[in-house]
């Protein structure tokens, strides 16, 4: 099966979801990744190869991933690793 790349239309089918499916990990990123302790709400506005780009309240937040993504399995691979890599609080 071909990989599917990362384009601007994968980017935002892969934000949608994570902001309706999976909130509370958007969240856990701008926390843990993005150290910020207090804000009012979290959205993913994109993916790249190199990074997410969360909006926290009126600042937008890049988050680097820790290698370049090679295409779409790769970025749900390494997002489901940096959530799982997040210590329970």
């Amino acid at each position: 099966m071909k990989s599917e790349p990362i384009t601007k239309e994968s980017s935002t089918r892969i934000c949608n979801h994570m902001n309706q499916d999976h909130q509370d990990a958007v969240i856990a990123y701008a926390k843990y990744y993005g150290k910020i302790k207090t804000f009012s709400s979290a959205k993913m506005i994109s993916l790249s190869p190199e990074a997410i780009s969360l909006k926290i309240d009126d600042q937008t937040l890049e988050v680097k991933f820790d290698h370049t993504l090679q295409d779409c399995s790769d970025a749900h691979q390494t997002l489901v690793r940096m959530i799982q890599a997040i210590p329970s609080t």
